[in-house]
C-alpha cells in the first residue's frame, strides 16, 4: 500500500517520503493537483492515504480534495500547508480532508501521529461498511428464503384445494401459466405477471371450505347449495388473511381497497383479492359483491376468463370435458357480458400460446 504526497517543493516532498519509506511505506509523489490526480486515479487500488499541499499552481490542493474525495472517499486526506492555517484548514476540512498539519513541519513525529490516527478511522470505516453489507446480505438471504417459504406454503395451499377436485392438480397451474400470458398481452410489468403467475393458482383455495357433498356432487346444485358453493371465495380470502365487511366491500372499487387489509405482503394481497373476485362479472351479476366493469381489479377479470376457459375444458364430476372449439365460443359469447371484452381480445390474439400451455400441462 502506498502513500501519496503531492506538494510542489520538491525538497520537502523527497523528506517527507524518505522519512515514510524509513517507516515501510511505498511513496507516490506528484507537483500539483492535477498530477496527484492522475497518479490517484492510476492507483486507485494502492493508495492508502494522501499528503496534500494546498497553494500550488495547475491545480491547488481545495480543487484536489474537490475531486479526489468523489474518486476515492474512504482514503484519507491530510492537509500540509503553512498559508492562512485555521480558515485553510476550514475550508479543507469542509472539503473533504480529514486532518490538518502545518508548515514548516519541524518534528515528523506529528506527520507519524496523524498518519497513525487517520488510518485508524480508514480502519474503522471500512470495516464498518464490510459489516453493514455483510448484515444487508444477510438480511436479503433471510428476506428471500422467507419469501421461498411463502411461495412455497402457497403453491401447496393451491394444490390442496385442487385436489379436492381434480387430482392431478394442473388445472391451477394452467390458470397461473395462461393469466401471466395474458397479464404480458395486456401491458402489465414483468414483476406483475410474475406475481400473477404465482398468486393465480390460489383462486379456488377456498374450496378448501366447502363439503365434499356439494363440491363433488354428480350433476346440478340446488339453490341452496349454490349458496355454500359461492362461499369459497370469501373463504380463500380468509384463509390468506382476514376480510374487512362486506358493506365496505360493496363501497369498493378498483383494487378493493377497503376490502383487503392494507400492509403485510404484497404477494398474499394479490392472492386474497383473486380468490375474492374471480367469479365477479363484467356486467356487475357476479358475486360475492357484485362488483361491475373496471371496477373488479384487472387480474380478477384476467383470471376469471382463463379459470372458466379451462374450467371448461377439464373433466369435473359434474362434466365431462367440452371440446375445445366449444370452449373458445363460451368465452366469445361472455365477452362485455360475464368477461372484459379487452381480456376476451386478448385471450384469442394468443390462443395458439393458451393451447400450447394447456397441452404441456394437460391432466
Amino acid at each position: 500500500m502506498a502513500i501519496l504526497i503531492i506538494d510542489d517543493e520538491a525538497g520537502l516532498r523527497r523528506s517527507l517520503a524518505a522519512h515514510l519509506e524509513d517507516l515501510d511505506h511505498e511513496i507516490l509523489e506528484a507537483e500539483n493537483g492535477q498530477a496527484g490526480l492522475e497518479t490517484l486515479q492510476a492507483n486507485l487500488s494502492t493508495v492508502e492515504a494522501m499528503v496534500v499541499d494546498l497553494n500550488m499552481p495547475v491545480m491547488d490542493g481545495y480543487s484536489f480534495i474537490s475531486h479526489a474525495v468523489q474518486l476515492a472517499p474512504e482514503i484519507p486526506i491530510v492537509v500540509l500547508s503553512g498559508v492562512g492555517v485555521v480558515e485553510d484548514a476550514l475550508r479543507a476540512m469542509r472539503q473533504g480532508a480529514w486532518d490538518f498539519i502545518t508548515k514548516p513541519l519541524h518534528n515528523l513525529s506529528i506527520l507519524d501521529y496523524t498518519l497513525d490516527k487517520v488510518f485508524e478511522r480508514a480502519r474503522l470505516i471500512r470495516e464498518n461498511r464490510e459489516y453493514q453489507e455483510n448484515l444487508e446480505y444477510l438480511v436479503r438471504e433471510r428476506t428471500r428464503e422467507l419469501e421461498s417459504a411463502r411461495r412455497q406454503v402457497m403453491q401447496r395451499l393451491s394444490r390442496a384445494a385442487e385436489y379436492k377436485d381434480n387430482e392431478t392438480g394442473h388445472h391451477v397451474i394452467r390458470v397461473g401459466e395462461i393469466s401471466a400470458l395474458l397479464a404480458r398481452a395486456m401491458g402489465l410489468s414483468k414483476s406483475e405477471c410474475e406475481m400473477l403467475r404465482e398468486c393465480a393458482p390460489l383462486h379456488d383455495v377456498g374450496k378448501i371450505g366447502i363439503p365434499d357433498g356439494i363440491l363433488l356432487k354428480q350433476g346440478k346444485l340446488d339453490e341452496a347449495e349454490w349458496e355454500v358453493m359461492r362461499r369459497h371465495c370469501t373463504y380463500g380470502c380468509e384463509i390468506l388473511g382476514p376480510l374487512t365487511s362486506k358493506d365496505e366491500a360493496r363501497k369498493a372499487c378498483a383494487g378493493l381497497e377497503f376490502v383487503l387489509e392494507s400492509g403485510g405482503n404484497e404477494l398474499l394481497r394479490t392472492a386474497r383479492m383473486l380468490a375474492l373476485c374471480h367469479h365477479e362479472r363484467w356486467d356487475g351479476r357476479g358475486y360475492p359483491f357484485g362488483l361491475r366493469g373496471e371496477d373488479i381489479p384487472l387480474m380478477a377479470r384476467i383470471v376469471a376468463v382463463v379459470d372458466v376457459y379451462d374450467a371448461l375444458g377439464s373433466n369435473r364430476p359434474y362434466k365431462e370435458a367440452f371440446p375445445e372449439e366449444k370452449c373458445r365460443e363460451i368465452i366469445r359469447s361472455g365477452s362485455g357480458s360475464q368477461f372484459d371484452p379487452a381480456v376476451v381480445d386478448a385471450f384469442f390474439a394468443n390462443v395458439q400460446e393458451i393451447s400450447a400451455i394447456r397441452e404441456r400441462w394437460k391432466d
